[in-house]
């Protein structure tokens, strides 16, 4: 089993719950790559891509977790992904549409083909809170229904970030999540 986690904007593999979910993932058996996105500082669909692709890592049925841009840039990555490459379960945690107004989010406004994307990954769940005070509720509902995705709703955790909730150095019930809906 593979595992492909994506950070978010500004973020590296080192920051909030990455280093645990990566190590909580290894504990279960999966082979976890955390890269650091270049230039993640004005995150880029387009630079991401050929990061990622560039890096000889096999995309084929891995779990892939984002968080943030990191959830926008799996979105563009499965939508390049070549036509014999699926990944089994791809979790959008703290999900938005479009830029949000920002200058540094205009690499990712992109236009996506869901139709695309859906057939690219066997599941889709989307992590939200009620309360992310970046990443409107209804922009990740929105990505939600485009892909048909489970929808979980983790009301009060903000972005699930820890520099607004030190409690993110870890992420327990991600792995809950990933134990109960993609490992059972």
């Amino acid at each position: 089993m593979k595992a492909l986690i994506l950070h978010g904007t500004g973020s590296s593999s080192q920051n909030g719950w990455f280093p645990y979910v990566k190590l909580e993932l290894e504990k279960l058996g999966y082979e976890v790559y955390v890269p650091d996105l270049p230039g993640a500082d004005a995150p880029n669909i387009e630079r991401y891509n050929k990061f990622l692709l560039g890096s000889n890592w096999d995309f084929g049925d891995n779990l892939i977790v984002g968080h943030s841009s990191g959830s926008v840039a799996i979105l563009g990555l499965l939508q390049t992904l070549p036509k014999n490459v699926k990944v089994s379960t791809a979790i959008l945690v703290g999900t938005f549409r479009g830029n949000l107004g920002r200058e540094d989010l205009l690499g990712v406004d992109v236009k996506f083909d869901f139709e695309k994307i859906k057939n690219k990954a066997e599941k889709f769940i989307v992590v939200h809170s009620d309360n992310d005070p970046y990443c409107p509720l209804d922009g990740a509902k929105w990505i939600a229904e485009q892909l048909q995705a489970e929808f979980i709703l983790l009301p009060g955790q903000q972005h699930f970030s820890s520099h607004i909730d030190p409690k993110y150095k870890r992420f327990p019930k991600l792995i809950e999540i990933i134990k109960q809906k993609v490992l059972a």
